[in-house]
């Protein structure tokens, strides 16, 4: 079993920045992939970015690249997001997930990108 526990979420004025982190317990987390994912009010959720489990390989979602940045402590199990140049559009409820088939996910947390 996998825990996954998000936080760093919050409210910020356009053009800020955040960082999100991913706290995970419970299983080997260096092994997998790590993704974050976020869902807006009425739409479904999407993909924003993913790490492998070294590290090396990123990939983003079109609408985040250049701005978002992921990155993974896998001596301390934590999987980070950090978000600059924020857009009213990036507001959602962003969730960090992992395994093969993406079957764990956190609780996530709220980014309001308003003024």
């Amino acid at each position: 079993q996998v825990q996954l526990v998000e936080s760093g979420g919050g409210l910020v004025q356009p053009g800020g920045s955040l960082r999100l982190s991913c706290a995970a317990s419970g299983r080997t987390f260096s092994s997998y992939f790590m993704g974050w994912f976020r869902q807006a009010p009425g739409k479904e959720r999407e993909f924003v970015a993913r790490i492998s489990p070294s590290g090396l390989i990123t990939s983003y979602a079109d609408s985040v690249k250049g701005r978002f940045t992921i990155s993974r402590d896998n001596a301390n199990n934590i999987v980070y997001l950090q978000m600059n140049s924020l857009k009213p559009e990036d507001t959602a409820v962003y969730f960090c997930a992992t395994g093969t088939t993406w079957n764990y996910w956190g609780q996530g947390t709220q980014v309001t990108v308003s003024s």
